[in-house]
């Protein structure tokens, strides 16, 4: 089992983990803010990041995806890097703020997948800073109704219990449960009315994400139903369903369809590379005769097959990879014509 470990992924984790507990030791004051009741959380916290940073430095090894992030980051800070962080900025605001390359599929897609992206991503706003001990709220010396917000252990603001922001402050992961359940519901709707989505979906890469995360929410808010409404009789179980949900969910976080999450945002990088290709030398077919890609495409093409063990060159010189689509379909029909006049059967 050891001999599978990518040790410089598992280097790269271990770093990560040991930065991320480093900033949970000196963000709460050398551990004197940290809610106990929240370690669970804290600890599965840890074993997510370890597990997203391990395959996600595994990832970037991988031949096509390193050529493209060290070409992202190369074209970033090159000399036209006011334009290239203008367009990164303005990409980000598209893609991953308003999602609209999800929109572009449908308005029903794109509306569940901005409710469930920006539920999951308030919902981790608010609680990884109080797992975390970095925030935490004091009741104001002398006061019994006007609470203290702290920032890693500096006074923040102060706020009335009874007043629109502790609503909002307190209320915060409800509403992200609800956005939550919206987008969950409108994904379910959708898997289960699809032929295309029934015949190709599995449990445990498309439903079982969607599943925990209605039993996540609705544990959630369940502890809330049971605080307002209940005078706290059922809070051990929902507090304790709830927990099982969360942890579980982040302990499957990065072996799960969720790591796209953290893959998306490489994407911008490419956005970079198609520009700086599209505004370069194009790459001519020398069967048709018309340019079909860059050549910058092309020949990072050629680098990574070859790296990866395939062998396009051609007889005659050049590579296989010269060709557009309609020149490598013309240069297969060649190939079964010549196959059959070697073989004398041109039928049958």
């Amino acid at each position: 089992m050891l001999s599978t470990l990518n040790l410089r992924a598992l280097g790269w984790a271990l770093l990560a983990s040991a930065l991320l507990a480093a900033s949970v030791v000196a963000g709460s004051r050398s551990l004197q803010n940290l809610d106990g009741a929240l370690a669970a959380y804290l600890f599965a916290t840890l074993f997510a990041a370890f597990g997203i940073v391990y395959r996600y430095a595994v990832w970037l090894q991988r031949p096509p995806t390193r050529l493209y992030w060290r070409a992202g980051w190369r074209l970033l800070f090159s000399r036209r890097f006011p334009a290239y962080l203008a367009e990164l900025l303005r990409r980000a605001v598209d893609e991953l703020a308003a999602q609209r390359f999800i929109w572009k599929r449908s308005a029903k897609r794109g509306l569940a997948h901005v409710l469930l992206a920006w539920g999951c991503l308030s919902a981790f706003a608010v609680t990884v800073p109080l797992v975390f001990g970095w925030v935490h709220f004091t009741l104001k010396a002398g006061t019994i109704d006007v609470y203290e917000a702290h920032l890693l252990g500096f006074h923040a603001f102060d706020f009335p219990i009874g007043g629109f922001v502790a609503l909002n402050l307190f209320h915060a992961l409800n509403w992200s449960s609800v956005l939550v359940l919206l987008g969950v519901f409108g994904f379910l709707r959708r898997r289960i009315t699809d032929a295309g989505q029934i015949a190709t979906q599995t449990f445990e890469m498309d439903l079982m994400p969607l599943v925990l995360l209605v039993l996540i929410s609705v544990t959630g808010l369940g502890l809330t139903w049971d605080y307002e409404l209940m005078q706290g009789k059922a809070h051990p179980f929902m507090a304790i369903s709830h927990a099982i949900t969360v942890i579980l969910f982040l302990l499957w976080l990065p072996f799960g369809k969720f790591f796209h999450v953290f893959q998306r945002p490489a994407q911008l990088g490419v956005a970079l590379y198609q520009r700086e290709g599209e505004a370069g030398e194009q790459s001519v077919c020398p069967h048709t005769g018309e340019a079909f890609a860059s050549r910058m495409h092309v020949e990072d093409l050629k680098q990574v097959t070859a790296e990866l063990g395939y062998d396009y060159r051609l007889p005659g010189g050049g590579s296989h990879l010269d060709l557009s689509p309609q020149g490598k379909r013309a240069a297969l029909a060649k190939a079964h014509l010549a196959a059959r006049a070697e073989s004398g059967a041109f039928f049958g």
